[in-house]
């Protein structure tokens, strides 16, 4: 949470009216929200959350520049490891992109016109999502945002061994995979989704924990959510943007990097 414990909101909305009343309603079903200045557009959207890091994002889904989904989608990838990210939530006129709303992990979805006792049906769900955050310790140093190689080669946690091969379940059947075919792990909800040259399988396990008992093999964090082989990394291209995206063996799509990690791969 923002300082003195005080959530930080951002609306993302391109007509102004709507934006207004946006404001106005949040003001009165939540008196101690503060409210940053509203976004235009989807990259203004995405260029203000990166720098405010506020606690939720409102969000409109047809905007110009970059919709509310893909504003989503730009603040998880460079998001900074260190910090939760923001509540969503979705506020449009469109009742279509529910389902892929929720895939990112959407607090709620509201529909236009919004009125009083929808907002506050919001409101609540959000503070209760709030109070239930842990407190979170900010590392302000860059070093307590990268967890690269050096952190696989700790010992592992007390009680638990490193481990050559992961059991993963795929319908009635245990998949023995060995680490070594490891191309990257992604987070998912409460699942890390092992990849492979061969396929994918999901293990009931924290990402954070399953990659400190990995045994044998070098990985790097590239995202909160991605740890990679990095001798399965080829090539690592950065966007007119400045963001880079890898060349990995055995994975046919690319994979993004998040700006903490970005560092990574400038070029010596």
């Amino acid at each position: 949470m923002t300082t003195n414990d005080t959530p930080l909101a951002l609306i993302a909305e391109d007509e102004a009216l709507l934006a207004r009343s946006l404001k106005r309603q949040l003001a009165e079903a939540w008196p101690g929200l503060r409210l940053a200045e509203v976004a235009e557009d989807g990259l203004a959207a995405t260029e203000q959350a990166l720098a405010l890091l506020p606690d939720l994002l409102f969000l409109d889904i047809r905007m110009p520049g970059r919709t509310g989904l893909e504003v989503a989608e730009a603040v998880n990838d460079d998001w900074p490891e260190d910090r939760p990210l923001p509540l969503l939530v979705f506020v449009t006129a469109f009742d279509e992109f529910a389902v892929a709303a929720f895939e990112r992990a959407a607090v709620d979805y509201v529909l236009k016109p919004v009125t009083p006792e929808r907002l506050r049906v919001t409101v609540a769900r959000l503070q209760q999502r709030l109070a239930a955050r842990a407190p979170q310790v900010h590392a302000g140093d860059a070093a307590e945002q990268v967890r690269t190689v050096q952190a696989l080669q700790a010992p592992a946690p007390a009680g638990q061994e490193r481990i050559k091969v992961i059991r993963a379940g795929v319908g009635n059947t245990v998949r023995m995979i060995p680490v070594a075919d490891v191309v990257c792990l992604e987070a998912t909800d409460k699942y890390v989704n092992v990849v492979t040259a061969n396929g994918e399988a999901l293990v009931r396990m924290s990402l954070r924990e399953l990659a400190a008992r990995l045994e044998g093999e070098d990985f790097m964090q590239v995202h909160r959510a991605v740890y990679v082989a990095t001798r399965r990394i080829r090539s690592a291209t950065r966007d007119e943007l400045g963001h880079y995206s890898l060349a990995v063996d055995g994975l046919a799509r690319p994979l993004k990097v998040s700006r903490a990690f970005a560092h990574l791969f400038k070029p010596m």
